[in-house]
């Protein structure tokens, strides 16, 4: 599990004031040096990343933040990372001086209470200050007291871990029956890495055989053979969004489709609400600002499905002349009245609140959104053949 994807891992953040003992609480727990601590204040600036395996609860990755109240030249900038943890995290340990609740502690309280976040208190230093209360007493620079600490924070975790990290939803698995036949069509490109297949679609297999499912994995030229070949149809297939035209065009209309994209778009977002933003395409004028937004930060190549494809396919759908914007990573404007559109990608790299934090700062500012697969299907003609196996979604998309 140490090898689990960070998007399927459970975000803590580890927020609080400034020297309150964040980076050393944290490495407490880990048992490592991962974060660098001093007396003085502002030592942690970006966001400091540790993954790890916390049994019984499962794969961790814990978000060390700077403080709030940092006066220093670079304050600001720290706390613009530490806000942007907040679309990220599953669960907010609020570290404090002993049981001193204050101006900040108050701040990190609301915050997380605005967005239904559990939040566990921390009371460090506890050799130097009162503990009394609903906290963690815990004295961060005693490191024997790892094992003790850990043990009654598991506790609390397990109490408070969202319902839908202890019973993961499942990727296909309740797509098709156990003991059918899905396949899986796999074109290989320029940016799928040597030797190996990328993430969704390796999840996509791990996720059939889960549940039991005959997998077969095939490239678009013996797609066709493949299905001759079989005794019995196929009860799923599921296709890399740049193929799904053809995809849909040689599978019998008898066998359910679609894309990693979709199957994604309903694992990490809200499937009926992407559709309902693709809806958004067929008003595009001349002049309208589209955002699209990437989680990884590879290497662009020149036909790069966010860059180049759906750019181009955008602007032929529409025929209109479209400004394209890109984002990546955990970047996404603050602001968003300025865009007619936002396409995300299928999120494999982000964890599901962050994606659900992305589709309600769209709602809210009024601008419909969309991901990478239902954009493409809908944009090649397909996107109704693609959302069978999805009965709310197709009917939303029938009633648009």
């Amino acid at each position: 599990m140490l090898n689990t994807p960070k998007a399927l891992r459970l975000h803590i953040a580890l927020m609080g004031r400034v020297n309150a003992g964040k980076s050393s609480f944290l490495n407490l727990i880990t048992g490592q040096n991962v974060s660098i601590t001093s007396a003085h204040e502002g030592t942690t600036t970006d966001v400091v990343e540790k993954n790890q395996e916390l049994l019984p609860i499962g794969p961790i990755t814990w978000l060390d933040t700077a403080g709030l109240g940092d006066e220093t030249d670079l304050g600001e900038k720290r706390l613009e990372k530490t806000q942007s943890v907040w679309d990220r995290s599953d669960i907010v340990l609020l570290i404090c001086e002993g049981n001193n609740i204050g101006k900040y502690e108050e701040e990190i309280i609301k915050e997380a209470e605005s967005r239904n976040l559990p939040l566990i208190k921390i009371f460090n230093k506890a050799d130097k200050f009162s503990c009394e209360g609903d906290g963690l007493k815990v004295n961060s620079q005693d490191l024997s007291s790892r094992d003790e600490v850990l043990g009654k924070l598991k506790a609390e975790l397990i109490k408070v871990c969202p319902e839908d990290f202890i019973n993961q939803p499942t990727i296909l698995g309740d797509l098709a029956p156990k003991q059918s036949h899905v396949v899986l069509l796999v074109p290989i490109d320029k940016e799928a890495p040597k030797g190996r297949l990328i993430m969704p679609q390796v999840q996509a297999i791990r996720d059939a055989l889960d549940n039991d499912q005959i997998v077969t994995i095939v490239k678009e030229n013996e797609y066709i053979k493949a299905l001759e070949n079989m005794k019995t149809p196929p009860s799923l297939v599921v296709c890399d969004s740049q193929v799904v035209d053809f995809m849909v065009a040689n599978t019998p209309q008898n066998i359910s489709c679609t894309t990693f994209s979709i199957l994604f778009a309903r694992l990490k977002g809200d499937i009926v609400k992407l559709v309902e933003g693709a809806a958004a395409i067929k008003n595009l004028q001349d002049g309208d600002k589209v955002l699209i937004a990437e989680s990884c930060t590879h290497h662009a190549i020149e036909d790069d499905i966010g860059r180049v494809k759906i750019p181009n396919l955008l602007r032929k759908k529409t025929g209109k002349d479209l400004i394209i914007n890109h984002v990546a990573g955990h970047d996404f404007p603050k602001d968003l009245a300025e865009y007619k559109l936002v396409v995300q990608c299928g999120g494999c790299m982000h964890n599901r609140r962050e994606m659900l934090s992305r589709i309600n700062k769209c709602e809210q500012a009024g601008v419909p959104i969309t991901n990478y697969g239902v954009c493409i299907s809908e944009l090649k003609g397909v996107l109704r053949q693609v959302l069978k196996p999805f009965p709310q979604a197709l009917a939303q998309y029938d009633k648009i």
